[in-house]
């Protein structure tokens, strides 16, 4: 009886405690960025980006996370966000820089994340982010990268 009442403290342990650290240790993909122009100093340079999961599934929860760093303080400005699909534009949105990050950011490294949820209309396949950081008048980092969206969660295994 002992035994008994051990294997199923075990199994309901099994079952409460696997999908917490899925949760937990989903993997987070660093992906290949590139800045728009090498030939510009944009006062933002964007060190990688990453993406969970990965690839993106339509529907669910997506973060996009970004590791930048700045020479100067940037007191605020706006992000600007346009996704491709096959080379055409499908998808633009804007935000306040300071509603993704506390501004002013300093001089330094910084991280900016942003979550969504995708619309599961969007077609599976390769798509193409650009992202722009501006503020007034001023470009102060362009970079693109590629990301793939599944309809399913992609194994591990």
């Amino acid at each position: 009886m002992a035994s008994l009442f051990r294997l199923k403290n075990f199994n309901l342990f099994f079952v409460v405690l696997c999908p917490t650290l899925l949760l937990i240790f989903h993997p987070i993909t660093a992906t290949d960025v590139k800045h728009c122009d090498n030939k510009i100093d944009y006062a933002i340079k964007v060190h990688g980006v990453e993406i969970s999961p990965d690839p993106v599934v339509i529907g669910k929860p997506v973060s996009f996370i970004i590791s930048a760093s700045t020479g100067q303080d940037i007191p605020g400005g706006k992000v600007v966000i346009k996704v491709s699909y096959f080379g055409l534009q499908v998808h633009t949105e804007t935000h306040n820089l300071c509603e993704e990050i506390s501004c002013p950011i300093a001089a330094g490294n910084f991280v900016l994340s942003h979550s969504q949820t995708l619309p599961g209309f969007a077609p599976p396949g390769s798509y193409t982010l650009k992202m722009t950081m501006e503020n007034k008048n001023q470009l102060l980092t362009c970079i693109k990268f590629n990301f793939k969206i599944s309809l399913f969660p992609v194994s591990d295994n």
